[in-house]
């Protein structure tokens, strides 16, 4: 007996989790009682569920877990009733340890959201970066994000990239309290920041029941995610009404479409031409990820000061997006834009962009640029539209034949 009381010692300190006890305890029991296999069970909503030898543990007179044997002797009675309080102890041990643990992974989630909050605005980068840390901690469940609909009432969902529960999809379109499912398995909370509901968070598990603790744990969540994803919002608000984009001083994209839809009116109403230049940098990710985005921001601010030195004074010229530039060029026919199109072409190839500064332990100092370039004509039926899709297309041409390049839509 002292033999087998001294090698579950020694397993009891060796083990440091709920799985790995219950591996050493089935090896130990069944060599030394032929008992099968076992299971730990501390889920107290299972602790009925089995049919076989249940040996239960207390702390302090509480039920805290079972061990379940597949067979039972007499020797196994007598051998439980001696060490059954020291597993007892280590099970609460490894449990406090587990809480422990689960309790830093929260703070230290929370921390990161408010990192969040301090570098990231926009949502698209925002959402997964949560949706990976919520399904990170709350591994046993499913994790879902619902956003407001602008201007409507209705929650649509932004992670993951489906659902298919159809509980889920009838109770979260007027989530305004939380709701917790009749059978305890799917938890909703709205996200309110600042009076304002943007949206919800859903936890749902298929097989126990969500517990206080972890609707606890995703209550305090909900308040901090609101908090970003509204802060988000306000930002994309601000970007909506601003005119100019920060890293170029070339109009942003939202100001470059109004100015757009003015320009095809007074061409129209003038009846003056009016041509169109997409244009995006070759290679421009290569450029990001080999030397870093300070130089890609650099290339960007050094194409566009190159780009407003060969423009005129009423020529206008936006930032489309990412390393996308346009151009309008009113009262201009479509070989005046060309030969425009082209002399900013040799410009920007012609341009050596110094990078010593920014990246100092590289050996490459300088770097060169090449642009390509669609350009389109508005045509009398033409609508807003159809001037930047049709440069565009151009454009498209430009980069799958060679780059750096003019290509002219004479559709």
């Amino acid at each position: 007996m002292l033999d087998k009381i001294s090698k579950l010692s020694h397993i009891l300190n060796e083990s440091f989790s709920e799985k790995s006890l219950e591996s050493s305890l089935s090896k130990f029991f069944e060599q030394n009682f032929s008992t099968g296999e076992i299971k730990i069970e501390t889920d107290k909503n299972k602790f009925q569920e089995y049919d076989g030898y249940v040996f239960p543990l207390y702390k302090h007179k509480k039920h805290i877990a079972n061990i379940e044997f597949s067979r039972r002797t007499d020797e196994l009675d007598d051998f439980l009733a001696i060490v059954g309080q020291f597993i007892s102890l280590k099970i609460q041990n490894i449990v406090l340890s587990k809480k422990m643990q689960k309790d830093i992974d929260f703070h230290d989630m929370m921390k990161n959201i408010a990192k969040i909050i301090e570098t990231q605005y926009e949502l698209k980068y925002i959402i997964p970066l949560i949706g990976e840390m919520l399904d990170k901690f709350f591994e046993d469940y499913l994790s879902y994000i619902f956003l407001k609909k602008e201007d409507t009432d209705y929650n649509i969902l932004a992670w993951p990239s489906a659902c298919n529960d159809n509980k889920i999809t009838g109770i979260i379109q007027y989530v305004d309290k939380n709701i917790l499912s009749e059978d305890k398995k799917i938890y909703a909370i709205p996200l309110i920041s600042e009076s304002k509901n943007v949206g919800a968070l859903v936890i749902k598990t298929t097989e126990k029941e969500i517990t206080p603790k972890d609707r606890e744990y995703l209550e305090q969540l909900s308040s901090q995610i609101a908090i970003t994803i509204n802060r988000a919002n306000v930002y994309a608000e601000i970007l909506k009404h601003a005119t100019l984009d920060a890293l170029t001083g070339f109009y942003n994209r939202h100001q470059l479409e109004e100015r757009m839809k003015q320009e095809v009116a007074n061409a129209k109403r003038q009846h003056a031409p009016l041509c169109g230049i997409m244009t995006d940098i070759d290679f421009f990710k290569s450029v990001n990820d080999t030397y870093g985005h300070a130089v890609g921001d650099l290339v960007l601010k050094t194409i566009a000061k190159v780009i407003r030195g060969q423009l005129r004074e009423y020529d206008i010229a936006g930032r489309y997006g990412g390393e996308e530039f346009s151009i309008l060029l009113p009262f201009t026919e479509i070989h005046e834009a060309k030969m425009v199109a082209e002399r900013l072409r040799r410009a920007i190839e012609n341009k050596t962009i110094d990078i010593s500064k920014l990246n100092p332990d590289i050996e490459t100092k300088n770097i060169n640029i090449t642009i390509s370039l669609g350009i389109y004509e508005l045509k009398e039926s033409d609508n807003v539209e159809d001037l930047i899709i049709k440069a565009d297309k151009a454009l498209y041409k430009a980069k799958n034949t060679g780059r750096n390049k003019v290509v002219v839509n004479n559709d």
